[in-house]
This record gives structure tokens, sequence and C-alpha cells, in this order.
């Protein structure tokens, strides 16, 4: 049997109401919990400085006390943008059962494929969001049965995109290293060095009749080392800061990075994952493309032991990241 969709529910055009598996609790709910008319001002970083320690230290600043920033001037092509949006918007506008082919199978221990829910929520609450996940680095992790076939230049719109994100990645992780103290391509190594993970995420959050209720996806942090994330231009992005919930400003073809659990992880604290969600819209279709850096799923993650002493001692657990995952994923304590 086939899951529901929330494409699906939403284009019940008669619907003035959503079921009652998307309405969130008070607490959760974005009528009541977003900080209205202000909008967050996460730091905005001109990665083509040539003033390369204010990059650095601009990065780094932005890591500690806001664990996500937004890059602008990064060295990828607009058409580049435009294409591989282009072409993620319209597999989602492709007949049911043309997208049902790439379906992850129900005991599936892969996130990869086409679906709709992917993680256990306690509450029993479901996301207004659709999803497509593929890895598009590095060549051999790659399944590309989980790549639509249609439209046709869907591949060479992606390859392309991920040919431009190596310089993007190797310029954060290098920053990231720094502002430790450590040699430039440690981050990188722990993060797998040329083993890394690039996985593609396409969120789908079609128009919702109620959207002050749902939730296209609830509050977390990411479980990844960084995500770099495009969005469409509709509002959507919400951060936590001080307890409260602020829209995130859209700037328009800028790269939304987002500190992810295993850099706070290896920093040891230093750096802070962020807390963030998001929210959906009554008439228009929010589509993101988040890229996660993985580190392999046998790797073993932890805190830098350069970074570990008796006056400073671990706060984190080394484990594997398969392991991470899964804890995360089932709602389990680490």
């Amino acid at each position: 049997m086939e899951a529901e969709r929330v494409q699906n529910v939403a284009s019940n055009s008669k619907a003035t109401t959503i079921p009652s598996e998307f309405i969130r609790s008070e607490s959760e709910q974005p009528g009541i919990t977003t900080v209205k008319g202000e909008l967050l001002a996460v730091p905005i970083i001109d990665i083509s400085d040539p003033d390369e320690s204010k990059v650095l230290n601009s990065i780094v600043k932005a890591s500690v006390e806001w664990g996500m920033f937004q890059i602008i001037n990064h060295g990828i092509p607009d058409e580049v943008i435009e294409k591989f949006q282009e072409v993620g918007k319209t597999f989602f506008e492709l007949p049911r059962e043309e997208k049902e082919v790439y379906a992850k199978s129900p005991d599936s221990k892969s996130v990869e494929g086409y679906g709709t829910f992917l993680q256990k929520d306690l509450g029993g609450k479901k996301g207004w969001v659709d999803h497509l996940f593929h890895r598009v680095w590095p060549l051999d992790a790659i399944d590309y049965k989980f790549w639509p076939q249609n439209p046709t230049s869907y591949r060479e719109a992606n390859e392309e995109y991920v040919k431009h994100l190596h310089g993007v990645v190797n310029k954060l992780m290098k920053s990231l290293s720094i502002g430790l103290g450590l040699e430039e391509d440690e981050m990188k190594k722990v993060a797998g060095g040329e083993e890394a993970v690039y996985l593609l995420k396409i969120n789908y959050y079609p128009p919702c009749p109620q959207p002050e209720l749902a939730l296209g996806v609830p509050a977390h942090t990411d479980m990844c080392c960084i995500t770099i994330l495009l969005p469409n231009d509709v509002q959507g992005l919400q951060a936590d800061r001080d307890g409260r919930w602020y829209d995130v400003k859209y700037v328009d073809k800028a790269l939304i990075i987002h500190i992810g659990d295993q850099v706070e992880i290896v920093s040891n604290g230093k750096y802070k994952a962020v807390l963030h969600r998001s929210i959906v819209n009554k008439d228009k279709t929010r589509i993101s493309w988040p890229v996660f850096l993985e580190p392999p799923q046998d790797l073993e993650v932890g805190p830098h032991p350069k970074l570990v002493t008796d006056e400073n001692p671990a706060k984190y657990k080394t484990k594997k990241y398969a392991d991470y995952v899964h804890c995360k994923l089932n709602k389990l304590p680490q």
C-alpha cells in the first residue's frame, strides 16, 4: 500500500481545514509561537572578500554565536543554481505514479528515495512536507536508482551543482578547523576526508489551508557535519533564538549554512548546532534543497583529542555515525 503523500492531501481543493494529524500542539503552532514582524538578522558573509582573515573570523564567530549564517558570492553561477532548482521542482510536479517509482521501501534502513515521513514523532504528528533523498557524492556512494530520469536533465543539473559545491565545502571546513586551533584539514578529515558523503534532500511543502497550525519540519538540529541549504523564494525557515522562533530573512541566491551535530561534537561544544524548523504557506509552494555533509556510516566521531583537557573534558560520546543517526531518528538517548 502506498503511503499518503502530503501533496495529495493538499491537492484536495475543497479542503479549508487540515487533518488532525498535522495540527501541532499550541507550544509548536507557528501562529502562536512565531515572533511577528521581525526577521532574524542571521550573519551574511561575503566569502569572496579578499581579506581571508575577515572571512574566517566571520565564519567562526557565526558558528559559535549562531550556529548558522548565509554566504553570498560563493562562486556557484546563477544559471547552475537555477537549473538545479528547476529539475527538482519539475520532479515534484510529475504525476504521482511517476514519483512513486522512486519511493523508499517501508523496511529500508536508508533514507534514500521519495517519501513523506522520516523520523519518529513522539506526539504522533506529521509534517506538511514530502521529500526526495539521494546521495550526490562521492561517486562510489551514489545509487542512481533514486535519481529521477524525468526530467532528462536532472542528472546533469545535479552533477554541475555538486561540482561547484566542493569549493564551498572546502572553504567552510578549513575555516572551522582553523577556528578551533587545528590544522586546516583536520575538520574535513573527521568528516571522512574524500569519503565524506553529500546527501541531498529536496523538501516540497505544498500550500496549506491552515499554515498557522502546521509545521513543514518540526524543530530539530541537523545530525550531519554541516548543511548547505538552498531555498526557493517562499519564506519558511525559522530559527530559535533565546527560546523564541523567528523567520530567517530570505537572501536571493545565498546559501544558508547550518552547523550540524557532528561539528558541535568535534568542537566539544564550541560551535553550536542550530535549532531550526520550517513553516508553510497558505498560497505558495515552498521548496528547499539542503545538502548534508555526512561522515561515512562506520566512521567514529567524537570530540577532537586536541580539544579535550582536564579543564575541558569531553562533553560528548564518541560513536559511529550510523549509531548516532539511528538514535536520533528513533528519539533514543545518545
